[in-house]
């Protein structure tokens, strides 16, 4: 267990492998990457990491409630994540470029995941979204070229601008009842797509959503 420099406001430990921003005020942490900042290269996670639910630091407890921004990109060499019951949130660009990344479990504590927060991870083959979950931010999922199944819950009510955007081993998807938008670019370049569903409930479809579906 290593204590770092400050970051934030907050203090900046290693425990067990993993990096976290400590806020003592609220007992909580945030997940964090190896250098402090988004970075390309080396000091990055390999392997399966496993979020805990808690963390033990200089005999107090604190609960993991998010995933910080940029905490695991362009970590290639990462080939799993299971993520712990009390996080909420997965910020963005948080497993940018992870081509490596096969498989990700997500709770159903998780009600938010960010901008381009799965971006690049050509490795992962298929993703559920847990009904917790209520946002999906742009381009979350963008140039998962691996993907070829997603579930999408029912406590989502709009699709994002280019959530799915270049999916191309994406062949189906069912949109649920909960959607009322479906953002532009949304499945741009969904090459392998060959069915859709979209619900009475859709409002409104952007600019794009479909384009490039050949």
């Amino acid at each position: 267990m290593m204590l770092l420099p400050m970051v934030a406001g907050a203090e900046r430990v290693e425990i067990d492998g993993i990096y976290y921003n400590l806020d003592s005020t609220v007992k909580e942490a945030e997940v964090t990457n190896k250098l402090g900042g988004s970075y390309e290269g080396g000091g990055c996670y390999s392997g399966g990491v496993v979020i805990p639910p808690s963390v033990t630091y200089d005999g107090a407890a604190y609960i993991v409630t998010s995933i910080g921004d940029h905490a695991f990109d362009y970590c290639s060499d990462l080939t799993s994540v299971t993520i712990g019951n009390n996080v909420t949130s997965i910020g963005e660009q948080a497993f940018y470029k992870c081509s490596g990344l096969a498989s990700v479990t997500i709770p159903n504590s998780v009600t938010s995941i960010g901008d381009c927060a799965f971006d690049n991870c050509s490795g992962l083959t298929s993703v559920t979204i847990p009904n917790s979950v209520t946002s999906l931010g742009e381009g979350a999922f963008m140039d998962c070229s691996g993907l070829t199944s997603v579930t999408i819950p029912n406590s989502v009510t709009n699709i994002g601008d280019g959530t799915f955007y270049g999916c191309s081993g994406l062949a189906s998807v069912t949109i649920p009842n909960s959607i009322t938008s479906i953002g532009g670019g949304a499945f741009n370049g969904c090459s392998g797509l060959t069915s859709v569903t979209i619900p009475n409930s859709v409002m409104s479809i952007g600019v794009g959503a479909f384009s490039y579906c050949i």
